[in-house]
């Protein structure tokens, strides 16, 4: 085997290799070749993964960030639907304190009138009906469905107005002395406590006592200083058990403290009823009556609606 050598002065120069010296040549120069071919193939393949892990990253990145974006999308409607669920469980209540005093105005319109045979019970849904719709319904929307809650509440102070007046010409014309109120809230007891202000017997400041306690034994019995109709009757914060008595003409009267009440809301009750058991329930230091009158919304002196004695 013949080796030719060119110089940059284009002189040759020849190298004779024996056969075994030719034949190692050749495996030497196919190894290199072998090398070079499997460091070519592991770069290619590093080079390769290298770009799909880089390709992966990228995309769990656009990935994380739509999940982000959708995230924050759907935290954005929830509060929104809270809000408006917010929004009508407001108008509800509103709505529920109406339907509620007009079930009460109209059991005491319809005692008035003598009309026993109109039931005014709050646990009574008015008869209504008809036949299948001839055309498929479609749900209300939310912001329909505000609107008809701001309808119907507008629906129900129209006809709590007239109502009022209604009852108004009622009472001049047959209850005025029945319903105003007069007297007091125990047969037996004494006053322990005056309206206006006062040292406040729990926490020792200066107070306003929007009404007149008076002490008896416990297990005493509470009676109406008029005749109304119920409008409230349990727990509320601070009076604990009380009953509140609405006798139209914006007279209110309310008993609290109550260690049990008697009657229910939407009960007719009559000048002198018993309406509760004395006790010391909610913000109390002992067995007596709290007992408020309201007129026009205002608190007002009961003294100038009782005999007042020791």
């Amino acid at each position: 085997m013949n080796l030719i050598f060119v110089s940059k002065s284009h002189k040759t120069r020849n190298l004779r290799l024996g056969p075994g010296l030719a034949c190692l040549s050749v495996m030497l120069a196919t190894l290199l070749a072998a090398a070079f071919f499997w460091l070519g193939s592991r770069y290619g393949t590093e080079q390769l993964v290298s770009n799909v892990n880089a390709g992966y990253v990228q995309v769990g990145n656009v990935w994380n960030q739509e999940l982000l974006e959708q995230r924050q999308i759907i935290e954005s409607t929830r509060q929104q639907a809270q809000k408006h669920l917010d929004s009508m469980a407001a108008r509800l209540s509103t709505l529920q304190g109406h339907v509620m005093r007009l079930n009460a105005l109209g059991s005491r319109l319809a005692s008035m009138a003598e009309l026993d045979e109109i039931d005014f019970s709050v646990d009574a849904n008015p008869g209504m009906g008809g036949p299948h719709p001839g055309v498929s319904q479609v749900s209300l929307s939310v912001p329909d469905f505000l609107v008809a809650l701001d309808q119907l509440d507008q629906q129900l102070e129209d006809r709590n107005d007239k109502l009022i007046a209604i009852e108004s010409m009622l009472m001049d014309r047959n209850l005025q002395s029945e319903t105003i109120p007069d007297g007091r809230p125990l047969r037996d007891g004494w006053i322990s406590s005056l309206f206006g202000w006062r040292t406040d017997p729990l926490t020792g400041r200066k107070e306003m006592h929007e009404g007149m306690d008076f002490a008896a034994k416990p297990g005493s019995e509470i009676t109406s200083v008029g005749a109304g109709i119920v409008t409230w009757s349990g727990r509320r914060a601070g009076y604990g058990y009380m009953v509140e008595i609405d006798h139209g003409n914006g007279y209110i009267t309310r008993y609290a403290h109550n260690r049990e009440n008697l009657v229910t809301v939407g009960q007719k009750v009559n000048k002198g009823s018993v309406i509760a058991i004395m006790g010391s329930t909610g913000r109390s230091t002992g067995s007596h009556v709290h007992f408020e009158v309201i007129k026009d919304g205002r608190y007002v002196n009961p003294k100038k609606f009782i005999a007042v004695s020791q």
